[in-house]
């Protein structure tokens, strides 16, 4: 028997030094991050956010790769946190001491005192780019803290898009982790720390570190599309058209989402379900942007329309050197013409949902990804960091579809009896091998 358990544990070692076990992929990544981090501190201008976040980050994401090397589990939770640690959590309270953040945040609360000031958060005659806000009316909800209370750290737009973020994401883990059907409390205890693992590691990626520390709007909006894609992936339509609906009143860039979840929720759950998430997203969009838009129609279309798409007379800030803004500078009549292939390229995406509809949450991702890169590259006025969208939408399903496992991976799940396949009864001539349990020998 001593030899067996020996054997046992050879063949243990063995297998654990294959080369599939022995690929690692988690410090490689990390020293990708830093050397990215590295870059950007170095070709931003000086005394920026971005160049703080940028050399701050570079180190955080250095220590992480340290340690996750000499970690001898892969994705370990240690070093996310340090990556979280030193990409956001100190870049943000260096930022917030000093008081420097990205113009989105000042264009945020100026749009809630214009709300409440005027009935729409946008300005009527706006010049210089800091007075153009391209965000749909709910934006300004995270700029009220600063409205009411004054210009304090607790009150920064920065915080409550965080904030937002971190909610809509742990809602996320919630809704897949919630109601399983797990026998064994250590699975049930080991799937809530791969979700809080997954989370720090999501927090850690640098599109998305970097907007959470310098103020962008878009982690808030992603985090709402990846509840949504939760509530989709529990079949839970309602839910998941409230989420889309809130993502929508946000930005633009959310309403893809909103035709890409309906055409999965029709083909998994039915036409009932899909108009139900439809109804729900919409209404709440149109009725969050439709007032603004009454209220002052040439302002609304001045912000929010025009202006991102770098069309008015004001350039927009967001500029890439990307195909969109290529065209547009260096093709005759070139904005016409990127907006006819962003149209072109909506289009194709479209008849895809109809002709070959994703089936699975992890397939819609997939689509709505596509046609976000496809917008992001075409666009003549983008920025590179509107990749946290097709980035987050390719990692995140993959990791939740995982985490909404009902079992453990080594148990398998039986399908349930229906009326068309029972379960075969025992019978006499179906006994076991064995035989009664009196008649066997001791």
């Amino acid at each position: 028997m001593l030899l067996d358990v020996r054997a046992r544990k050879a063949g243990t070692a063995a297998a654990g030094r294959s080369p599939r076990a022995g690929r690692r992929w988690d410090w490689p990544l990390l020293v990708v991050c830093a050397v990215s981090a590295l870059v950007v501190g170095l070709l931003s201008p000086a005394d920026t956010s971005q160049e703080a976040w940028g050399l701050a980050a570079a180190l955080g994401y250095g220590c992480a790769a340290l340690i996750a090397a000499k970690s001898s589990t892969p994705w370990a939770p240690t070093p996310a946190v340090v990556a979280v640690v030193g990409a956001a959590v100190v870049p943000l309270v260096y930022l917030t001491v000093i008081s420097k953040a990205q113009m989105e945040v000042g264009v945020v609360e100026r749009a809630a005192d214009l709300l409440f000031a005027s009935g729409t958060p946008y300005h009527p005659t706006p010049q210089v780019v800091r007075d153009f806000n391209p965000y749909l009316p709910g934006m300004a909800l995270f700029g009220i803290p600063h409205m009411l209370f004054g210009d304090t750290p607790f009150t920064s737009a920065r915080l409550w898009f965080l904030i937002g973020f971190l909610v809509a994401v742990a809602g996320a883990v919630r809704v897949l982790t919630r109601g399983r059907n797990l026998s064994i409390g250590q699975a049930a205890t080991s799937r809530g720390t791969t979700g809080r693992t997954g989370v720090l590691w999501l927090i850690a990626c640098p599109v998305v570190a970097l907007p959470l520390t310098i103020g962008g709007v878009d982690p808030p909006v992603i985090g709402l599309i990846c509840l949504a894609l939760a509530f989709t992936q529990r079949g839970a339509a309602g839910r998941a058209g409230l989420a889309l609906g809130l993502a929508a009143a946000l930005k633009w860039t959310a309403w893809p989402a909103i035709p890409v979840l309906v055409a999965v929720l029709a083909v998994s759950k039915g036409k009932r379900a899909a108009a139900k998430c439809a109804v729900g997203s919409l209404g709440i969009a149109v009725c969050a942007v439709l007032p603004a838009a009454l209220v002052d129609s040439g302002a609304f279309y001045q912000n929010v329309v025009l202006y991102p798409l770098g069309l008015g007379p004001t350039a927009s800030s967001a500029q890439s050197p990307l195909l969109g803004h290529l065209i547009s500078t260096l093709v005759p009549h070139g904005e016409t013409v990127t907006v006819a292939l962003i149209g072109l390229s909506a289009l194709g995406v479209g008849a895809s949902l109809l002709f070959r509809p994703p089936r699975s949450a992890v397939a819609g991702a997939d689509r709505l990804a596509l046609g976000l890169i496809l917008a992001i590259v075409l666009s003549p006025a983008t920025r590179i960091g509107y990749a946290i969208y097709p980035i987050v939408l390719l990692a995140w399903p993959r990791f939740a579809a995982g985490l909404s496992t009902d079992r453990p991976d080594d148990h398998r799940i039986l399908p349930a009896p229906t009326a068309d396949r029972q379960l075969p009864a025992p019978t006499a001539d179906r006994q076991d091998p064995v035989g009664p349990i009196s008649h066997v020998p001791r």
